[in-house]
């Protein structure tokens, strides 16, 4: 066994202090995510959706990688073949924690983009509507580089072409309800791959996987890496 590709969404990051997308507690939870977290929010109040993709791009940059990062990491750096990392998060822990190349299907935090011409670039911890694109020089046309309901994931093709390769495929904190990404299992499967998925509780599409392993990512992740390499981390 080779070649391993593993999906990470929110579940991960969450051990590291960050909320989920739809976190029931604090200020953002009285707002739907789809007044925050489309191309129509944006255009409709700018202001606001700025105000909540700062202060989770703060939080994001204040975060540490946890155990589970870690793990993948040293997988990354440890095992023979190819692992290809794709997550759903917009976050950078996984590059915090070491790992190379990540794949980030949902966008990055850390970057900016223009709603006029294809600049795209490192944004600032706090994005303004009057801030200018160094691309156009177009004000106001700068948005978080991140996918938003409506809009179609990135790298789809060639997370696919991983997939279809893989000798096993993982599935770390993901809610299996979240789709392209939650099919990515089957492309997998279909292929001959083995199947893991590692959560809280069993996913959306849990029935999907050879076998589940329940508990935190900061435990059980850890666990399967060692497993894996038959030799103990040092995290």
């Amino acid at each position: 066994m080779q070649r391993i590709v593993i999906l990470t969404g929110a579940g991960i990051s969450a051990e590291s202090g960050l909320p989920t997308f739809r976190d029931p507690t604090g200020f953002w939870a009285r707002y739907d995510p789809r007044d925050l977290a489309t191309p129509q929010a944006f255009a409709r109040d700018p202001e606001l959706v700025h105000r909540f993709y700062n202060q989770r791009r703060l939080a994001a940059a204040a975060a540490q990688p946890n155990t589970a990062h870690r793990a993948l990491s040293h997988l990354q750096q440890a095992w023979p073949g190819q692992v290809t990392l794709v997550t759903q998060n917009v976050d950078d822990l996984h590059e915090c924690a070491g790992s190379r190349p990540v794949i980030h299907i949902h966008g990055r935090l850390s970057e900016a983009r223009c709603t006029d011409c294809d600049w795209r670039g490192p944004a600032p911890p706090l994005l303004a509507t009057t801030d200018r694109c160094p691309g156009c020089d177009h004000p106001g046309r700068l948005r978080p580089a991140v996918v938003w309901f409506g809009e179609i994931p990135e790298h789809l093709d060639q997370v696919a072409a991983h997939c279809a390769a893989a000798e096993l495929f993982v599935s770390i904190g993901t809610s299996g309800t979240v789709w392209p990404a939650a099919g990515l299992v089957d492309i997998a499967r279909q292929a001959g791959a083995a199947t893991l998925e590692i959560n809280r509780e069993p996913s959306a599409r849990a029935a999907g996987f050879d076998e589940c392993r329940i508990g935190p990512a900061g435990e059980q992740v850890p666990i399967w890496v060692a497993e894996l390499l038959g030799s103990r981390l040092n995290l």
